[in-house]
C-alpha cells in the first residue's frame, strides 16, 4: 500500500510529469542538462528527481561528479501505463540544451 500511495502520489505533480515526459522523449539527460533545458533551480530540480526517483520511475546513474537519469526499466506494469498515459498529455516539451556536452557539467 505505501509503495502505491508514494507512487501516486509522485504523479500528482504537473512539473514530475513534465519530467518524466522529457526523459521518456530525451532518454538519460545529466542533472545540468535538466536543469538548462527546464530551466529550472537546481534545489528544486533534485527534489522532483529524488520523489520520482523514490517512486519507482527513474534510475541514476554517478559518472564521476555527475549524476544522469533516465527511466528505470525494466519497469512494472502500474508505472509503465502511468508514463504511457503521459505520452498522451498535452505537454509542452522544451528542446533539450545538452550543455554537459559542449561546456562540461557546472553542478
Amino acid at each position: 500500500m505505501e509503495d502505491f500511495l508514494r507512487t501516486v502520489a509522485a504523479l500528482n505533480d504537473e512539473t514530475r510529469v513534465l519530467l518524466l515526459r522529457f526523459l521518456d522523449e530525451n532518454g538519460e539527460c545529466c542533472v545540468c542538462d535538466l536543469q538548462n533545458s527546464l530551466d529550472m533551480i537546481q534545489s528544486r530540480l533534485s527534489r522532483h528527481l529524488k520523489i520520482l526517483k523514490d517512486a519507482g520511475f527513474l534510475r541514476v546513474e554517478r559518472k564521476g561528479t555527475w549524476a544522469y537519469y533516465s527511466l528505470r526499466s525494466p519497469i512494472d506494469r502500474f508505472r509503465s501505463e502511468a508514463i504511457e498515459e503521459i505520452r498522451h498529455l498535452d505537454v509542452k516539451l522544451p528542446k533539450l540544451n545538452k550543455t554537459s556536452e559542449n561546456e562540461g557539467c557546472k553542478i
